[in-house]
């Protein structure tokens, strides 16, 4: 969709019934034109404070699933990244395209687990984000997301997840994930920890609702067993 019909379509999406929803979309469809204010309000620069030494120096090719209003899209091409934003809720998808303009975002409507459409183009990701979105998937959603990720990520990529503990909003499908459970999945297809941090939100109404966040992150590497 070009940025013209985006943002045509940015204007009039919020409010009405979109394509059909996606499992673990729940409730963002309904919530979207709230939620990019209070996302766009946290700079992303901030919201990944615990992971920066992380990000890539040098201009990269980062996959960011479940983007969202695209602000960390954006702020990653911004840097210099060409970005595959992958969105399947409409109702935030096509508002971000209107809102951050970029050729070096490419957004595109796919959706964990499977992935279909992103993996059929056969690329890897020298970094892959994934941020409030794994505890959306159930444990076997989980089990069947995790070897799709590990194919999309280069040999030395990184794979960093930000997973939600804490109440679950009213109208939201979200599961409560320990680290040590993603941690052992992951390991099996040779993404390997290197950070897990816990942190508070950075959104004042999730902090005083006592959301906390799980960080971690992995590299893609074999050992030799």
């Amino acid at each position: 969709m070009s940025y013209r019909r985006a943002k045509r379509a940015s204007a009039t999406i919020w409010g009405h019934k979109m394509s059909a929803q996606v499992s673990g979309t729940e409730g963002y469809t309904e919530e979207a034109k709230e939620l990019f204010t209070r996302y766009e309000a946290i700079p992303a620069a901030h919201a990944h404070r615990t992971v920066l030494h992380l990000i890539p120096s040098t201009p990269g090719h980062i996959l960011d699933i479940g983007s969202g209003t695209g602000r960390d899209a954006a702020w990653f091409a911004a840097q210099g990244h060409r970005v595959v934003a992958v969105e399947p809720t409409e109702a935030m998808r096509v508002p971000a395209m209107a809102l951050h303009r970029s050729p070096l975002i490419e957004w595109l409507d796919d959706s964990l687990p499977d992935l279909a459409s992103l993996r059929q183009r056969g690329e890897t990701f020298d970094l892959t984000m994934l941020t409030a979105v794994w505890m959306h998937l159930d444990a076997e959603q989980r089990r069947l997301a995790m070897p799709n990720l590990a194919s999309l990520i280069r040999p030395q990529g990184v794979m960093i997840m930000k997973i939600r503990h804490g109440p679950v909003p009213t109208g939201r499908r979200m599961f409560e994930v320990p680290a040590e459970e993603t941690i052992e999945l992951a390991r099996i297809h040779d993404l390997h920890p290197i950070l897990n941090r816990q942190t508070e939100s950075g959104d004042e109404r999730n902090r005083i609702a006592g959301v906390t966040w799980t960080n971690l992150a992995f590299v893609k590497t074999k050992i030799p067993s």
